[in-house]
This record gives C-alpha cells, structure tokens and sequence, in this order.
C-alpha cells in the first residue's frame, strides 16, 4: 500500500527514493512484524489468561508436559498472521500476483488453524477439529491459491530440477503431444507440498520454541532464494528460473522472521504462550507457498528437512506399529514416542537441549541447500 502512495511522491522528494528499493521496504516489513509482535503480546497474553484460553495438554504426550505446561495460553500465532499480514499490505507491492497468493494461503490456513484451536478450547479436549476437515480446507484454500497462480500466470506448470542446469519437470509437456490440461497436474503436485508443509509444522510445534526457530531459519533461506528468482541479473547468473515480482516474496519472509522474532521473546522456554494450530498450520503453509512461487518446490524437503523429520517420524511410527501387530500380534514402537522430539525427551534430554540442536540441524541444511545455487 505505502509503495503504491509513497514511490510517486519520489519524483518530487527524494527522500520516499528508497521505498522504490525491496531492500528498504524488507528491513521495513521485518520491523514492523516485530514491533507489532512485541508489543501486542504482553496484552494478547494477558487478555488469554483472563479467560482462560489455555492450551489443552494431550493425554497421550509426556508426562511432564500435563504439570510444566498445564494453563499457558494457545493460539498465538494470531498476532504472527496479523504482523505478518499487516507488514505485507504496508510494505509489499500490491499489483503483484504472488503477493495475493502467498496472503491467501497464510490466512486461509490460519483460518484452519483457528477453528481447530478454538473448538479444543471449547470443548476441553486435545481433539479439536477431525483431520478430515483439515485436510479438505488445506485443499480447498491451496486449490485456490494455485489455480489462480496459473490463471494469472504468476505461476507455471514446471518444477525445476536443482542440480541440472536449465532441467525440469514441464507437466505441460511431459511427452510429444501431451496434451494442456496436463498442467493441472502441477496443481496436484502443489497441493500435497502445501499439505505436507503445513501439517510438518503443525507436529513439530511440540516444545516451547522449537517450530519457531526452523520456521524463520527456513523463511531467511526463502528470503534468499526468492530475491534471486525475483532479479534478472541474479537468476540468470545462478541459472535459476526468472520469476517476475517474486522478490516481492522476500519482504514476506523477511516479514515472518519479524514476526517470529517478536513472539519467540515469549515463546523461549519457558513459554508463556503457545504458537496453537492458527500459528502452526499457517506458518508451513506459507513456507510451502513461497517455495512453489520461487520455484524451488524440491528444496522445500532440504530447507525444511526438520518438519520433514518430525512427520516422517510419525508416519514410521505408526505404520512400524501396524505391521509388527499384523506380523507377531503385538505392535512395537520403533520410537519411545513420536514425533521424534518427544523420543528425545523420553532419552532424558532437556527440553532446551532439544530445541538447540533441532536448530542447528535447520540451519545447517539451509546452508547446504543455498549451497546448491553453485550447482548447476
């Protein structure tokens, strides 16, 4: 908004010049998110508490979470999405469809998230909304997203390869004479990265400060990654697709690690608020997004290989179950616990020691996969 009112006013004051520039208006977003975050939770916090808007401990999680945790307010991803939202409507250009995308995507599945959180806290049960429902929004609000990406051409029906130069996967052209609407394929395709990402963070949002952490290191790597899809120069140096308006993304991400930044002050353990659905679902949905827009959807498994971990935890897990049950009678766990944080907890590490080391994994394969733009 402030691009579209400020840049023409450039012409006869050189001091709105900078707003021209995304670097400026990214240290602006990121600024604002969290400005915004730090200080609206203090209050958002307090309002929580007052009324009782609690976290619901699951049953089945680790003992020691139903005492430590027991009565810290949920659903604080709210003031993420509303710094998040804000920063973007301020500081983003407005006339680029990838910016309505990624909105799109971030909100509806804040939406979800929502609607889950609150239905647990009316309900005074870990349940909250089925998983049936979840996954029928995820599709309807991603399907959106995307089929309005190719409408607008903001988006195209490829995914490139990253370790070969100028290779990728063209849907549109799978073989000689394929026919268009084999593109929509890519619409499927995008659909499952939108789900898996959401629902990756969503199980790996078990420890104070745990998800956070991955989420800004994955959105600084995306950050990166979109400004040099989003430059000429830049994308046809590292041989990466051209991408118009996609370095529009990076005050988004930029943005989101504003945003997190403001509410890891509260979030650090011992958390005083809890991230709940609206946060989680929301954050890896936008995280899947930005990854489809820049076209860098197979780096998603690398920058995000945590979220990657915790869901594959799960899924081994419960299929190790299935089949041993079938096989003996009796089902064994291959973890004490999953996701896969909770099986350290039960090893005896320390909660912070968890969230450390998850980190520097994160920001280890964010480097690995940056490192990939030289390898092509």
């Amino acid at each position: 908004m402030l691009y579209h009112l400020l840049v023409p006013l450039s012409e006869t004051s050189i001091i709105f010049n900078p707003i021209r520039y995304v670097s400026t208006r990214t240290a602006l977003a990121m600024l604002t998110a969290l400005g915004f975050c730090y200080l609206i939770y203090p209050w958002f916090i307090q309002w929580m508490n007052q009324r009782k808007l609690e976290q619901i401990i699951r049953t089945e999680g680790p003992e020691s979470h139903r005492t430590s945790k027991l009565g810290t307010p949920t659903m604080g991803g709210v003031p993420i999405l509303m710094g998040i939202g804000l920063s973007g409507l301020l500081w983003c250009r407005l006339d680029q469809p990838v910016v309505h995308i990624a909105l799109i995507v971030l909100l509806g599945y804040g939406v979800i998230g929502f609607v889950d959180d609150w239905k647990k806290i009316m309900e005074r049960s870990s349940d909250g909304l089925a998983g049936r429902w979840k996954i029928i929004g995820q599709l309807g609000f991603g399907g959106v997203a995307l089929a309005y990406g190719l409408w607008s051409g903001a988006m195209t029906p490829e995914i490139p390869l990253p370790f070969l130069k100028g290779t990728s996967i063209d849907f549109a052209n799978l073989w000689d004479g394929a026919p268009s609407w084999l593109s929509w394929l890519y619409v499927v395709a995008g659909l499952f990265i939108l789900v898996a990402m959401s629902n990756g963070v969503n199980l790996t949002d078990g420890l104070d400060g745990l998800a956070i952490g991955p989420v800004m290191i994955s959105a600084a790597t995306f950050a990166i990654l979109a400004y040099i899809a989003g430059h000429t120069g830049f994308a046809e140096y590292l041989s990466v697709p051209y991408v118009e308006g996609a370095s529009e993304l990076t005050i988004l991400c930029m943005a989101c690690i504003g945003a997190g930044l403001g509410f890891l002050w509260y979030n650090a353990y011992p958390a005083q608020i809890f991230m709940g659905d609206v946060g989680s679902l929301a954050l890896g949905g936008f995280l899947g997004i930005v990854g489809l827009l820049s076209k860098h959807e197979l780096l998603l498994p690398l920058v995000g290989g945590i979220f990657v971990l915790e869901a594959a935890s799960v899924v081994i897990q419960v299929m190790g179950f299935k089949i041993t049950k079938r096989l003996t009678g009796e089902g064994k766990r291959i973890f004490a616990m999953a996701p896969i944080h909770h099986h350290y907890e039960k090893q005896g590490w320390s909660e912070p020691k968890i969230i450390v080391r998850f980190w520097i994994i994160s920001i280890l394969l964010a480097l690995v996969a940056l490192t990939t733009l030289k390898l092509r």
